[in-house]
């Protein structure tokens, strides 16, 4: 299977705090694919991916398991890794009582790409193509960026998880109803 086209485009200078009430979908399930058999169950199944998958993707990752527990199956990978996970990121997930100190920045895997139900894109930064017999849709959410209104630090951190919790909670009930 051939990888999926990842890259890192320059930052948009449009103002995204507009776009983030309307996430860009592009449906990418394949119409071949055969639906699910009624009357079983099914985990439903996430992968979160930003550019070094180091901080905003590692925060959705932890944000979701915090919640689902092990209601879904949550993944994360960036476009252009890392080599380690965002000091400040993980410290600010601490403080609501999730955990990203054990993950590790990774590449996209095309084969989890394609079989994932959702693929969420954080930032308008990376670049996420889809991949053949993909049976999951890929959404951009335009996250908030602090740093854009002069707001750094732990602060700048706090809101980037604060706002990122929201969508995890928005796109929890989405997937399996419950808050």
């Amino acid at each position: 299977m051939s990888s999926p086209a990842a890259t890192s485009n320059a930052a948009e200078t449009a103002d995204r705090r507009d776009a983030a009430d309307a996430p860009d979908t592009a449906d990418c399930r394949d119409a071949a694919e055969p639906s699910d058999v009624p009357g079983t169950s099914r985990t439903p199944s996430v992968l979160f991916v930003c550019v070094k998958n180091g901080g905003k993707s590692q925060m959705a990752e932890a944000l979701m398991r915090h919640r689902a527990g092990e209601a879904i199956a949550v993944h994360s990978a960036g476009t252009q890794p890392a080599s380690a996970i965002n000091a400040l990121s993980a410290q600010v997930i601490t403080e609501v009582g999730a955990d990203m100190s054990a993950g590790v920045p990774t590449p996209i895997d095309p084969e989890l790409l394609a079989r994932v139900d959702r693929v969420v894109v954080l930032g308008g930064e990376a670049q996420v193509d889809p991949v053949p017999g993909m049976r999951g849709t890929i959404t951009t959410w335009h996250t908030d960026e602090p740093s854009e209104r002069g707001i750094e630090g732990e602060e700048r951190m706090r809101l980037v998880r604060d706002d990122i919790d929201a969508r995890v909670a928005q796109l929890l009930e989405e997937l399996t109803g419950e808050k």
